[in-house]
């Protein structure tokens, strides 16, 4: 699985920062240590980030679902 950040031009530097560590799982305090920030500077920096309107895009191959590298004939059924 791949996360795709879309609207990432539209964040300043500091702001893709915390957004890219929330994406990717950390959590409040992590990411305040991590920018030598107060949870509630990143707490502002994410609201802002949303404000602007960035979309977290999810991209899962067919093979992950199960899906991929098989023919499927027009009824969708694999062919054998």
């Amino acid at each position: 699985m791949q996360l795709e950040i879309r609207g990432l031009e539209k964040l300043s530097f500091r702001e893709r920062q915390a957004v890219i560590l929330k994406e990717s799982g950390k959590s409040l305090e992590d990411i305040a240590k991590r920018l030598h920030l107060s949870q509630s500077s990143v707490a502002t920096l994410l609201t802002r980030a949303r404000s602007k309107g960035y979309e977290i895009v999810c991209i899962i191959p067919g093979a992950e679902l199960g899906i991929g590298g098989e023919e499927l004939d027009e009824e969708g059924s694999s062919e054998e």
